[in-house]
């Protein structure tokens, strides 16, 4: 999984803004839902173009062998 970050700007007239780094997907969402609940009313959502990329799953096949020892 790759790192994921959130970063902060606080404006001088107390405006804050968040840039998630490192999300893919509805991540960022599920990354900032807590915070953002905590600091007020979201005022814009702008989603960048990792938002509408989809998560990649890595699936690994493994075939098990079964060998009979010969007496």
């Amino acid at each position: 999984m790759a790192q994921q970050s959130i970063k902060f700007t606080i404006k001088q007239d107390g405006t804050v803004t968040e840039e998630v780094i490192g999300a893919v997907g509805n991540e960022c969402e599920n990354l900032t839902k807590n915070i953002e609940d905590k600091l007020g009313v979201v005022q814009r959502v702008e989603h960048k173009p990792e938002y509408y990329q989809q998560k990649q799953t890595i699936e690994d096949h493994v075939s098990l062998h079964m060998h009979k020892d010969k007496d």
